[in-house]
Formats: C-alpha cells, sequence, structure tokens
C-alpha cells in the first residue's frame, strides 16, 4: 500500500508523557503534531492505541492528548511487543501510523519489532521527538532503513482524508491551520 487509507490504519501514540516531554527536543512541537494525529484519528474512525513507558517514573499520557475512553497500556519493555497486552493488541493488517517519544528508543524498538513481524509502518517523522537531534535522526535514518516508511503529519491527515469532497476535509484541513 503506497497510500495511507484510514481504513486501513490504526494509530500507536507512544509514551508521550507527562515528565518526558519536557525534556524532548521541540517538545512541544511533538505533543501539537501528536494532537493532530489523533484527533483526526478519532474523527476518521482510525482505531487508536497509547503506550505509557513506566508510567510510575514518566507520569502518565499528557493530559487532554487522547480522546475520553482511549486504550493506554502500561509497558516496562522499550519495545511495546515486549509487553504481552500491547502485543496481543497489535494484531492484525493495519498499517500502523507511529508518533511518540523517544525516537531512538522506545519508538524505535517498537518499530523494528513490528517490522521483525511484517507489519506495515509509517513513521510520523514530526510527530517523534527525542532528547537530542542527533539521535532522533539517527532513528529516523535507522527505521527508514529496516523498512518503515517516514512521513509527516499533513501528509498523514491529507491520506487518510484521500479527497477535498470528503465530509471531514474542512474540520481536518483547519487542525493544521
Amino acid at each position: 500500500m503506497l497510500t495511507l487509507e484510514a481504513a486501513r490504519s490504526e494509530l500507536l501514540i507512544i509514551d508521550i508523557q507527562t515528565r518526558l516531554m519536557p525534556a524532548i527536543q521541540e517538545g512541544p512541537a511533538v505533543l501539537a503534531r501528536a494532537r493532530q494525529l489523533v484527533t483526526a484519528a478519532d474523527r476518521l474512525g482510525v482505531p487508536l492505541l497509547a503506550t505509557e513507558q513506566n508510567p510510575a517514573g514518566l507520569g502518565p499520557t499528557v493530559a487532554g492528548l487522547l480522546p475520553e475512553g482511549a486504550e493506554v497500556l502500561r509497558k516496562m519493555s522499550f519495545d511495546a511487543l515486549g509487553a504481552p497486552a500491547i502485543a496481543a493488541r497489535l494484531t492484525g493488517d493495519r498499517t500502523l501510523v507511529i508518533a511518540g517519544c523517544e525516537a531512538h528508543v522506545c519508538v524505535l524498538q517498537t518499530v523494528l519489532g513490528l517490522l521483525r513481524r511484517g507489519r506495515r509502518v509509517q513513521v510520523v517523522a514530526d510527530a517523534v521527538g527525542s532528547r537530542h537531534a542527533a539521535n532522533r535522526k539517527a532513528a529516523l535514518k535507522r527505521m527508514r532503513q529496516a523498512g518503515a516508511g517516514i512521513v509527516t503529519t499533513e501528509m498523514v491527515l491529507f491520506e487518510w482524508l484521500g479527497s477535498a469532497e470528503h465530509p471531514a476535509f474542512r474540520e481536518i484541513v483547519a487542525l493544521i491551520k
């Protein structure tokens, strides 16, 4: 599948947590892009799953990021698939659209784990972050070399819409203006 389709996608938000985000380079921008993705996924019926790494240490998911009732699963392993509940939840044939932190740790290891299992993965470059730019850059390069697609938030939103005639077009476009 070259173009993302809302009906064949799932959004995975990795570890956008209260105590971690202040340390993330360009953290407010990463959070803003993640919010755009979450809002669009909610509006377009794209399934959503969020993870929290060691919430006792890093705190909960940033307040207001997820819609009420969103599925949030806790983990201690850096690769989200190391948590049996998450591995069981991430089955199927949907393309996983991934945003979160840190790009070079949990995002990278989860992406590599998904690719090892034959899953299609698209990493949203402007919605992943690390404490240092060099780590983020190296992680994106490694994920691309391993077979993940690298996209931007706007690519995802417009591909999910597919057309300016989509009933949610104005609402989704308003997210990026």
